[in-house]
């Protein structure tokens, strides 16, 4: 019988999600490792890991600090190229929430693809896979030479919608034409209808004129999309659904993002609910928030020879 190979897992947790990094090291068996992160008075950030990583294969959880992307981006590539410089064997970006996701074209004149200089930085850094969940753009994936798992968290939201709603009275609403696909393939799992909401935008992160088609007149109206920002969509999403019969409505985001004034505004929307994952950080402040643990997702996806035993016949 053979145990397990020489070199190990070592989990590293960044500062945007403590909580989730704790809950998938307890479902791996496993301690995570530890690092100093401190920022000097300049704001410069300077990270230390506490113990070897030599030879070990790393994962390091980490997306969007609390109140700062670039931050938390800063923190993640640092980290990375610490582990590369202190010769790990390979080092895995788990990035839940990828930053900067919405920039993943050329759509005007001068604008940069941010997504992808993301990308080139990650893999600059040392990066040499990547995992990360429901992207906004799914052809980010194009954007590495390095291999990208998108996980997704649509099983996780289907046995949510199973065990808290009535799934035979709900339908299943996009908020804008974008996200149709994912709407559509949640409805057919949950063999239930289907509807779409058009949407005029006069400039980013402003909802104009919402038109829905479909029927939700006596159903629970569930909207389904990637992310939840300033959630001025989703409110009045909720409003139009309301307005054309929905008896209830609740919405489903797999980032919790809730950046400015986003609280107040679930808070004092017609959802009933809010249901994200927890990659967010701001649950304690919405009664209205519903949590889904990601975190068995995220553990299946890391791999190690460690975990398994081979025989040899």
């Amino acid at each position: 019988m053979v145990t397990s190979r020489a070199n190990e897992i070592k989990l590293i947790s960044g500062g945007s999600h403590p909580d989730l990094s704790a809950k998938v090291a307890d479902r791996l068996g496993i301690k995570i490792t530890s690092t100093l992160s401190l920022n000097y008075s300049n704001l410069e950030t300077s990270v230390t890991i506490g113990e070897s990583v030599r030879d070990d294969d790393v994962y390091i959880l980490q997306s969007t600090a609390p109140g700062s992307v670039n931050d938390g981006l800063m923190e993640l590539l640092i980290m990375i190229h610490a582990c590369r410089t202190a010769s790990a064997r390979s080092i895995t970006a788990v990035i839940p929430n990828y930053p900067y996701a919405r920039q993943d074209k050329k759509d005007k004149s001068r604008a940069p693809i941010s997504a992808r200089l993301i990308a080139n930085m990650l893999q600059s850094a040392g990066a040499s896979h990547v995992i990360t969940m429901d992207l906004h753009a799914s052809q980010i994936q194009g954007f590495f030479n390095v291999p990208v798992d998108n996980l997704f968290a649509e099983p996780s939201v289907l046995r949510w919608i199973k065990e808290n709603l009535d799934a035979d009275n709900c339908v299943i609403v996009s908020p804008d034409a974008g996200g149709a696909k994912r709407a559509t393939s949640l409805a057919d799992r949950l063999n239930i209808g289907f509807a779409l909401i058009h949407k005029e935008r006069p400039r980013p992160n402003v909802v104009g004129r919402m038109v829905l088609v479909g029927d939700v007149k006596g159903k629970v109206a569930i909207l389904v999309d990637d992310m939840a920002d300033t959630c001025g969509t989703l409110a009045k999403a909720a409003a139009t659904v309301k307005e054309n019969g929905a008896k209830e409505v609740y919405a489903i985001v797999t980032h919790g993002i809730l950046s400015g004034p986003a609280i107040e505004t679930i808070n004092n929307s017609c959802l009933s609910g809010l249901v994200v994952t927890n990659i967010g950080d701001k649950i304690e402040r919405c009664p209205k928030l519903r949590v889904i643990d990601i975190s068995g997702t995220l553990a299946e996806s890391f791999w190690h020879p460690s975990m398994c035993t081979f025989h040899n016949k």
